[in-house]
C-alpha cells in the first residue's frame, strides 16, 4: 500500500505564495514520476506540474510555467509545489499523484493518490 499526505493549502490573496508538500509512505517513490493535479468544483481535473524520479526534469502546464515550482526530496519521500503570484483562477483541491502507467501528465485512476489540499485565492 502507498499512501499520500498532501498539505500547506489554504487561503491567500491574489499575488500571494503557498508551498504544498505530499509525502508518502508504504514504499519508497524514488524510481517513479510524480505529479500535482488540481480540480475545481463543476471542472476537470488539470495536471499542474510533474517531476522525474531524479528530478532532473520537471514539466509544468502553460497556465502555471513560471510562477509554480516542483521539486522532490527522495530521502524523505516527499514532493513540494511552490506557488508564487497566485491568481483566483488556482482555486482548486491540489492532489498528489504518483504515476504508475504511460505519461504521468495523464494522471490515470491507476495511479496511486492523494485525498487533496485546498487552494483559495482570493481576488
Amino acid at each position: 500500500q502507498v499512501h499520500l499526505v498532501e498539505s500547506g493549502g489554504g487561503l491567500v490573496q491574489a499575488g500571494g505564495s503557498l508551498r504544498l508538500s505530499c509525502a508518502a509512505s508504504g514504499r519508497t517513490l524514488n524510481t517513479y514520476h510524480m505529479g500535482w493535479f488540481r480540480q475545481a468544483p463543476g471542472k476537470q481535473r488539470e495536471f499542474v506540474a510533474a517531476i522525474s524520479p531524479s528530478g532532473s526534469k520537471t514539466y509544468y502546464a502553460d497556465s502555471v510555467k513560471g510562477r509554480f515550482t516542483i521539486s522532490r526530496n527522495n530521502a524523505a519521500n516527499t514532493i513540494f509545489l511552490q506557488m508564487n503570484s497566485l491568481k483566483p483562477e488556482d482555486t482548486a483541491v491540489y492532489r498528489c499523484n504518483v504515476n504508475r502507467l504511460g505519461d504521468v501528465r495523464r494522471g490515470e485512476p491507476s495511479d496511486y493518490w492523494g485525498q487533496g489540499t485546498q487552494v483559495t485565492v482570493s481576488s
